[in-house]
């Protein structure tokens, strides 16, 4: 009997989710870089909370024990967490902070101000890697004035491009952790430049080497996102022939389907038969039920993700906490306008200018016209360079078209046309109980599918998700709905996302584990940020500390960039080495 009660006391110190992980009582003399005291401890594995102190030396959590426990030890700093919780980094499994990690302010400061301590980017595409051909067009396409990118661009096109972009992120620094999918977008140009159709075999293989090399050099998987050219040009089949090599290195398939309106339950579907055909793991970029003609699929587009996983395949989703999206105003507009490159060439003929309004006006299945379905005036453009286009700059697109006194279709053709770029656009066309409902899946987790901006310095409109969307979950459906528990919330943010990337030093509170914490009031935290004025930071995140290290201190940002880079379990030796 002795030996049984010795096993179990051992068993819960090395792990047991209902209290503390402790492995022996603080010895006497033991000192810490830092303790966390008397705070409200949500470990990240969804169990109750309890009051407890956290022991931190150097990048690493040393002890996470009750209460009081560490009141008698050494340390170089104390933080009294009296009536905050202390949880897990956040973990914002779709970032759009690319450029902010390459070239801009890599403090990301609307982001830290959430709680987030690791930002994993790329959807559909990435910077690399990019061949002789990518690298032609892009230097082509560069500002004469763009030097930095003349600099970096040819570094992406080495035979490890990956590992050389992540080796300019940690050169720069980041306050965050930074990960990154290998974009399918990326490799589908790789081998196929922008032309449609199914590649031959020759090009599936340059495709699927590209994709290999990018898993040793630390891709955490690949991604799609299956509206945007030349992406919505790939087939089911060569998405299942990468997604093997990509299964193979330990990654998963994380993508934007073809469709989240009028054929969501169909592009689910998809996203099986590619996990049936690989064995690969796979994720939905935020699920939703676009359109409200496609409101009552909310439900059914779960159902079908249950099913799936009832029969063994693992299929799960994350979202954000909006009944808005937000992405190119060029996404109204024919997939295959965009082929080949030649987007802004076909807007200026009026001959394909006017085969496109024919199939903009007669809609088929075989694109997703998301101006058609949120409806024109649920569409809000967020920003315009164009100084002839300055005074339609956050203005919905069916006034816009009134004053232009033409159609949505020639305003969408005249915009995208003269600013020469997507035109980041806002689309009001989701269902807030739908939003709920998908909150509340066991399998769902939580992603900005933002930029990061500073509130303080930023210009024009963004998507309140830049600066809101943990804070969000955290203040209004947790605190103020009782949507579900906050241990549940915060596995959401933290343990799960880990989990699923196989990021296994991360997202807990446990011995061992990376230092990434956050400190919030539980009280207070709520967004701030609207879709009418929307650079207003969250508030209630007191702390944050990326490897041990404060990066927010009572709600300041400190400038520190202790982030790290986090890879793939199919990362090498020799390409982890490579960005050191």
């Amino acid at each position: 009997m002795k030996h049984v009660v010795i096993t179990a006391v051992l068993a819960c110190a090395l792990g047991c989710t209902g209290r503390p992980s402790v492995s022996a009582p603080t010895p006497v003399g033991q000192s810490f870089d830092l303790v966390i005291e008397n705070g409200r401890v949500v470990d990240g594995t969804g169990a109750a909370w309890f009051y407890g102190d956290l022991g931190i030396v150097g990048d690493r959590i040393r002890v996470v024990t009750t209460r009081g426990m560490l009141r008698g030890a050494k340390a170089r700093q104390r933080i009294d967490a009296s009536g905050m919780v202390v949880a897990p980094g956040f973990i914002d499994i779709q970032s759009g902070s690319t450029n902010a990690f390459l070239r801009g302010d890599s403090r990301v400061v609307g982001k830290v101000t959430q709680g987030i301590t690791t930002e994993i980017f790329g959807e559909g595409g990435t910077p690399a890697p990019l061949s002789a051909d990518m690298l032609q067009r892009a230097m082509a396409a560069l500002d004469p004035a763009d030097t930095l990118s003349r600099r970096l661009l040819p570094l992406f096109a080495t035979p490890h491009g990956f590992a050389e972009m992540f080796r300019v992120i940690e050169t720069r620094g980041a306050s965050v952790n930074v990960g990154a999918f290998v974009g399918g977008s990326t490799l589908r140009e790789f081998g196929m430049g922008l032309a449609e159709g199914a590649p031959p075999p020759a090009a599936l293989e340059v495709m699927r080497g590209a994709a290999a090399r990018a898993m040793q050099d630390g891709a955490l998987g690949f991604s799609t996102a299956l509206i945007y050219p030349p992406s919505t040009f790939a087939t089911t089949a060569e998405l299942v022939e990468i997604a093997k090599v990509v299964r193979n290195a330990g990654g998963i398939y994380i993508t934007h389907m073809r469709s989240e309106g009028d054929k969501l339950l169909e592009s689910i579907d998809e996203v099986v038969r590619i996990t049936e055909g690989s064995g690969i793991p796979a994720e939905i970029y935020h699920l939703k039920a676009s359109g409200i003609r496609n409101y009552a699929k909310g439900p059914l587009a779960i159902a079908r993700i249950d099913a799936a996983r009832a029969a063994g395949l693992d299929v799960q989703a994350d979202m954000y906490p909006y009944a808005a999206g937000a992405t190119g105003l060029s996404s109204c507009l024919p997939p295959w306008s965009a082929a080949d490159g030649k987007l802004f060439e076909n807007l200026a003929s009026p001959a394909m200018r006017a085969k496109m309004r024919a199939e903009m006006e007669h809609q088929t299945f075989d694109w997703e016209n998301l101006c058609e379905l949120a409806t024109p005036p649920n569409v809000l453009v967020s920003r315009l360079n164009a100084p002839a286009l300055a005074p339609y700059a956050g203005k919905r697109l069916s006034a816009i078209a009134e004053a232009m006194k033409t159609d949505w279709i020639e305003a969408v053709m005249n915009l995208v046309l003269t600013e020469h770029n997507r035109v980041e656009t806002t689309y009001f066309m989701m269902d807030e109980d739908n939003v709920r409902l998908n909150l509340r899946q066991p399998w769902m987790k939580i992603g900005t599918d933002a930029g990061a901006v500073d509130p303080a310095t930023f210009k024009g409109l963004v998507h309140p998700r830049s600066l809101g969307t943990f804070p969000r979950i955290l203040g209004r459906y947790v605190r103020e709905e009782g949507l579900m528990p906050l241990e549940e919330a915060v596995r959401k943010m933290t343990s799960a996302t880990a989990t699923r990337l196989s990021l296994h030093e991360r997202g807990l509170l446990k011995p061992g584990m990376y230092a990434d914490v956050v400190v919030f009031d539980p009280r207070t935290i709520i967004d701030k940020a609207t879709f009418e004025e929307p650079l207003q930071a969250s508030i209630g995140v007191r702390d944050v500390f990326v490897n041990g290290t404060a990066v927010l201190r009572d709600g300041v940002h400190t400038g520190a960039k202790p982030g790290q880079i986090v890879r793939g379990p199919g990362a090498t030796p020799v390409a982890t080495k490579r960005t050191r």
